[in-house]
């Protein structure tokens, strides 16, 4: 007996120890495009002592199709002290198919989520959901509808029709131009991005979007944005920037205001180039050339785009709440310049657009990094970081000035260069995007944007960054690649690009994917007033610099955490608006 008590003490024990080793697979659970990167990681509690191999197995036939052996290690301490990480690059795999990734670990055998393989393979399965995920963003309920046709101007008696656009979050049924306008560096775009990278799609996938028969919902959808933001726009020439709710179950205490820090309501909601302004003209332009219209015409379009211009060069400094202006206004300014021009072809806007286009290139470091104000403060962004680099790609496509189109591309270049030197320059095995910041008058490197910093207590999973970042890498690497046709700097970027959608759909040290109904492993849902709340294809915050550390080191992930944890689990609306653009780029050849 007391044999069989020692070894089943044994077998207890090693059963435990075997529990607390056993190997992890991270993967991008839902899918890789056939001439994209594919890459998985492996986590393991010990390091290899000798070379291993991995499986890529068909589920459908249960064959393998690819073996390969596993490089690294590579550890990450702030994070997961101890861990060990080794890649499983399987990119030369282009066949159509459903796949997993199996290892064998000390005779024992280890698989991954199963994911798919084709071509485009990310656009066709998660377009079609983020379409139904706006569409049920719509403040169109009753209720909704009958506050906003009548809501009221903070601090006056005065009503405005600001009835339509999306609910901001599956916890905040507040609609916003832009929320941080008083932190002045940190300011996203919110309803105008998420319409004008709509109209992206709908124009540059035309016959994708037709074979997934969702040409028609992402037409619709981008007009309803559209007629929202022609509501929005003030008979003097400004767009208010908020309908808040104040959290509040009553319809008729939402108010149109400008924002504090804590939620503190002003009269402030004129929006500057900077607080959702400048991509509204930019969206408006765009749809304009449409020969699909909303409640408006085409023709209104364009004027409200041009009328709401013109009032920004005059008043644009007034709007901005520190009176100065810095690296937001530049680049949302050179997209509604960009647009207008387009559209038009007037040299006024050409100018304009020539003009902030100079502005951004002033403002790369010798770093590489971009510098937000007229000083030393390095430019990191929560949701919009590649939203530089996006609108100088966008000023290319009708720049023909070649001295002018020279100047832009080198920009483009050193900025890339940078992303790609302080993600790869230190041991980062899931290739997250990192970023340079300055904390306490330091300036640092680190995975996580710093929890101290202007808004005095925003900070939230980043996976809109990831996909803004994403979508300069690919719509970059296009313009570099024609011009030089280095291929070494384009495959680095599409790695760097897949790696940062990969971690969104659970290639990260959580395995949890954050597009809602898709992959093995989801946040809980989160509802919200109205009867709104997650949706499928609707994407999560993400995951976050450890709480408690004001530089954002560390790292944390919480699915509770006492009504604060919708800092990593709710959804908002720049996440899929930034995924769908990095799908749309990575779709267009």
């Amino acid at each position: 007996m007391k044999i069989l008590k020692s070894a089943l003490v044994v077998f207890c024990l090693l059963s435990s120890l075997r529990s607390l080793a056993s190997p992890e697979i991270f993967v991008n659970q839902v899918a890789f495009d056939s001439k994209s990167p594919k890459i998985a990681v492996v986590g393991l509690d010990e390091k290899l002592t000798r070379k291993s191999v991995f499986n890529l197995v068909n589920t459908t036939t249960n064959q393998t199709v690819f073996t390969g052996v596993l490089s690294g290690p590579m550890q990450v301490d702030d994070w997961t002290p101890g861990k060990f990480y080794y890649y499983a690059d399987f990119s030369s795999i282009q066949l159509k198919g459903k796949y997993k990734i199996t290892i064998s670990i000390a005779n024992a055998p280890y698989e991954s989520t199963e994911f798919v393989i084709d071509n485009n393979a990310l656009a066709k399965l998660t377009i079609p959901s983020i379409i139904h995920y706006y569409h049920n963003q719509r403040a169109n309920t009753p209720a909704e509808l009958a506050a906003d046709k009548q809501v009221l101007l903070f601090g006056s008696n005065e009503r405005v029709d600001m009835h339509g656009g999306w609910c901001d979050a599956s916890g905040d049924v507040s609609k916003y131009f832009s929320h941080l306008a008083y932190a002045n560096f940190v300011s996203p775009q919110q309803i105008p991005l998420v319409t004008w990278s709509m109209v992206n799609t709908a124009e540059r996938l035309p016959k994708l979007m037709a074979d997934l028969k969702v040409q028609d919902s992402i037409r619709n959808e981008a007009l309803y944005g559209a007629d929202y933001m022609m509501r929005a726009l003030s008979k003097e020439g400004y767009f208010r920037m908020i309908v808040f709710s104040y959290f509040n179950k009553n319809p008729d205490a939402r108010r149109v205001v400008g924002l504090h820090a804590n939620s503190v309501t002003t009269d402030e909601y004129q929006c500057a180039y900077r607080e959702g302004g400048g991509m509204a003209i930019a969206a408006l332009a765009r749809i304009a050339r449409w020969t699909k219209h909303g409640d408006y015409t085409q023709q209104q379009y364009l004027a409200a785009a041009k009328r709401a211009f013109a009032h920004l060069q005059k008043n644009n400094l007034k709007y901005d709440d520190d009176h100065k202006e810095n690296i937001i206004d530049d680049y949302c300014a050179l997209m509604a310049a960009t647009e207008l021009w387009t559209s038009t072809n007037d040299p006024q806007y050409r100018n304009e657009a020539r003009k902030r286009a100079g502005n951004i290139s002033k403002r790369l470091s010798p770093a590489g990094y971009f510098i937000a104000d007229d000083g030393t403060r390095p430019f990191w962004h929560a949701a919009d970081a590649g939203l530089p680099i996006v609108a100088l790609c966008r000023y290319l496509n009708k720049e023909a000035d070649p001295a002018l189109r020279n100047k832009t591309i080198t920009v483009i270049r050193k900025a890339l260069e940078y992303n790609l030197h302080v993600t790869n320059d230190v041991s980062n095995p899931f290739g997250y995007a990192r970023q340079t910041f300055r904390i306490k008058d330091e300036i640092k490197e680190g995975f996580f944007i710093p929890h101290e910093n202007e808004t005095g207590w925003w900070w939230q999973g980043e996976n809109a960054r990831l996909g803004s970042l994403a979508t300069a890498a690919i719509e970059g690497s296009k313009i570099l690649y024609a011009a030089d046709h280095n291929q070494a700097r384009k495959d680095s970027l599409a790695v760097y690009a897949s790696q940062q959608l990969s971690w969104i759909l659970g290639c990260n040290p959580y395995a949890m994917c954050f597009m809602y109904q898709f992959g093995k492993n989801n946040v809980p849902y989160m509802s919200s007033n109205f009867g709104h709340g997650s949706q499928r294809g609707g994407i999560s915050n993400g995951i976050t610099g450890k709480e408690g550390n004001p530089d954002g080191s560390g790292i944390d992930f919480k699915k509770e955490d006492k009504g604060d944890e919708w800092r990593w689990t709710e959804q908002w609306l720049p996440h899929a608006a930034w995924f769908l653009d990095a799908v749309t780029a990575m779709s267009v050849d």
